[in-house]
């Protein structure tokens, strides 16, 4: 029996610090890191049996052939002398008659890590094929603080314990900030208040003080008229504004407009409560918001993040330990060099860029650019994650698509395989990791050989790199060489460190940078930029959502039983979930007749998708909620709730707005 250190590689702002125990080639038991200053031993449900994953029964374990049609689930193993000569035959052909332009790399968040996650880059540079635009989480929450703070660091997790109020802002905690649940569990047994702002309540409203639910997509109003009280009321800090911010007495004085009443109407909010929640921010000393990500997947996404990142720092808490902003990027990095690993000097071309939420489009040449011939998979399943699920289905089926999924599973995706390549997990390989949630860095290695003949996604790339006759030297190392040529040449964040830190990254760790300064505006104007000049909309104000014709607004909620459509082979994990749930307001459910566990469909222009009723008091009116990814096979019809989800991006970050849609609910008859 020994024991490695190593870190979670899944989609989660924490990369917990994880210890692994192993027999030969079996890993045995997974439990925390005490010794991670992050998660201190605590980690999620899902990573306790991470080993039911790595050794299931169910693995795919050798490279497939589609025997079947496409989406029939019909494949026969092969070598993978075979599987590299298919692919890349079929690519050179597509190269000479079309052009790179109709090669899709296709790639999001199955693992997180650097090297493992962005290699493909190099061979698709090289190679000069499409360039994707990866903006499926939340981008458009990046460019909405970025668009106030620039690259300064918001408070750091850690930091929470020096807050003296708690908004949590559209964010369920449980199933994506588990970590910091113990900060808010503290706080509230010191005295200290938390407040919950969301438009889907069930998991988070047990462990907080206050509930308000919000109408989907409104919260930017919210924000406005929340400054607005605290203007009128004298409790914005008016000094600190004036030296620290650019714009803001012309932005205060587009605030009268903003009233709590003209706010109730917009988001269902009492215009009551709504100056109760703003003067007792603005009483607070060191107020923290922790902002999630569902109210960035909006048309109007960015600019809400912009409201209330001002907001956070409207009454001068950035100034003070444990007051501002929570759940944007905490500062630290960069760690290394990434353009080691995603090579754009490999690329002779200018590319042609595919944003990930317009898959469907692309497949289907809708986009005014050649219909894509070689779709290339990893570290994705598009159609169980990305918006508009039919038109992908739709483009997967063409004869004419040449599709290659790298898998451990047999996903939604894998079915419409023409070849399959059986992956690794993170334990099989050795790579790197940056955490979005907390200043930190952390190398793994390897710790079992990968079973059967997987590969890694860098290994895969370097097979067919070299049967595409590149001779770049990149494409010789390993994974172990390219992780240690990241280390040798670390960029400014790592250099600051102690060279015993470094050390214990050679070793596999993780490594703490300092909370970032956060006055310290790393802005072009070195000042918090309210209004912003460089934007098409200068000055903050309310935008209106998408929306749609048909009545209830469309939820896509996170489950903390499992992650995206990650560990949907995990029958412990998955059978905790029950059936596809559709939750509703008891009223909207009422006045439709549906009680709960009916069986309903909802609907709109896109598609039809079934799902179980589920009755309660703790989710917006006029909002339905569907909780976590499912394979298609528990679907009642087939289908899964991103049937209902268009390719409309948001208004900055090329976001997708997957929260953004409509639908009418009706019984199923």
């Amino acid at each position: 029996m020994t024991t490695h250190k190593t870190i979670c590689p899944y989609d989660c702002p924490t990369t917990c610090g994880l210890l692994v125990e192993a027999e030969g080639d079996r890993i045995v038991k997974v439990r925390g890191d005490a010794d991670d200053p992050k998660s201190r031993g605590l980690i999620c449900r899902k990573m306790h049996h991470y080993e039911r994953s790595i050794h299931s029964q169910n693995r795919i374990l050798t490279p497939l052939k589609r025997t079947g049609a496409k989406g029939e689930g019909r494949f026969e193993p092969i070598t993978w002398d075979e599987a590299i000569d298919t692919i890349t035959t079929r690519w050179k052909r597509t190269l000479d008659e079309v052009g790179p332009d109709a090669i899709l790399p296709f790639y999001y968040s199955g693992v997180m890590s650097f090297i493992h996650r962005f290699c493909g880059d190099s061979l698709f540079n090289r190679m000069g094929a499409c360039s994707l635009v990866k903006t499926l989480c939340a981008s458009a929450k990046g460019a909405g603080y970025s668009a106030v703070m620039g690259k300064t660091g918001c408070l750091d997790p850690r930091e929470l314990a020096d807050s003296d109020f708690y908004i949590v802002w559209g964010s369920n905690m449980k199933a994506t900030r588990l970590q910091s649940m113990a900060d808010i569990v503290a706080a509230r047994k010191s005295g200290k208040r938390v407040v919950l702002i969301e438009s889907y309540a069930e998991d988070m409203a047990s462990h907080c003080d206050q509930v308000i639910l919000i109408k989907p997509g409104t919260d930017g109003a919210l924000a406005l008229a929340m400054m607005h009280v605290l203007a009128e009321e004298g409790l914005a800090d008016t000094d600190f504004l004036l030296k620290e911010a650019i714009g803001f007495e012309s932005f205060r004085e587009t605030l009268t407009s903003y009233t709590p009443e003209w706010a109730e109407g917009v988001t269902g909010v009492p215009a009551s409560v709504i100056v109760e929640l703003a003067r007792e921010f603005g009483a607070a000393s060191a107020p923290a918001i922790i902002l999630g990500s569902g109210n960035s997947r909006h048309g109007n996404g960015g600019m809400t993040v912009r409201l209330i990142t001002i907001l956070s720092a409207f009454t001068g808490a950035w100034a003070r330990p444990g007051g501002g902003l929570c759940g944007c990027g905490p500062g630290g990095g960069p760690f290394v060099d990434m353009a080691r690993i995603t090579r754009p000097d490999l690329r002779t071309n200018t590319a042609r860029k595919v944003n990930i939420n317009q898959l469907a489009s692309a497949l289907a040449g809708e986009d005014g650019q050649a219909s894509i011939r070689c779709l290339h998979i990893y570290a994705c399943n598009p159609v169980s994650t990305v918006c508009h699920q039919q038109g992908i289905v739709r483009g997967l089926l063409n004869p004419d698509l040449f599709t290659v999924v790298h898998e451990r599973f047999m996903t939604d995706t894998a079915r419409y395989a023409d070849i399959i390549l059986p992956a690794t997990f993170s334990v099989e390989q050795a790579d790197c990791y940056g955490s979005y949630g907390y200043c930190s860095f952390g190398a793994a290695r390897k710790i079992i050989s990968a079973p059967g003949e997987c590969k890694s996604n860098w290994e895969i790339f370097r097979l067919l790199a070299k049967a595409m006759g590149y001779k770049d030297s990149h494409f010789d190392r390993t994974d172990e060489e390219l992780l240690e040529e990241l280390l040798a040449h670390p960029e400014p964040d790592l250099l600051k460190l102690p060279e015993e830190a470094l050390d214990s990254l050679r070793t596999g760790g993780q490594v703490f940078t300092l909370f970032a300064d956060h006055t310290d505006w790393e802005t072009p104007s070195g000042k918090m930029m309210i209004v912003n000049d460089e934007l098409a909309t200068p000055m903050p104000q309310y935008l209106e959502n998408h929306g749609g014709e048909y009545p209830l607004r469309l939820i896509a909620a996170p489950s903390s039983a499992t992650l995206n459509s990650t560990f949907l082979e995990r029958e412990d994990l998955v059978a905790g979930r029950g059936p596809m749930t559709l939750v509703m307001h008891l009223d909207d459910a009422a006045s439709r007749g549906i009680a709960d566990g009916d069986s309903i469909v909802a609907f709109n222009e896109l598609g039809e998708v079934r799902f179980e009723a589920r009755v309660s008091s703790l989710v917006a009116r006029g909002a339905v909620v569907a909780v976590g990814v499912f394979h298609s096979g528990r679907s009642m019809n087939g289908n899964l709730v991103n049937t209902l989800h268009h390719e409309r991006l948001s208004d900055i970050g090329e976001a997708t707005t997957l929260n953004d849609n409509t639908v009418e609910v009706r019984k199923d008859l």
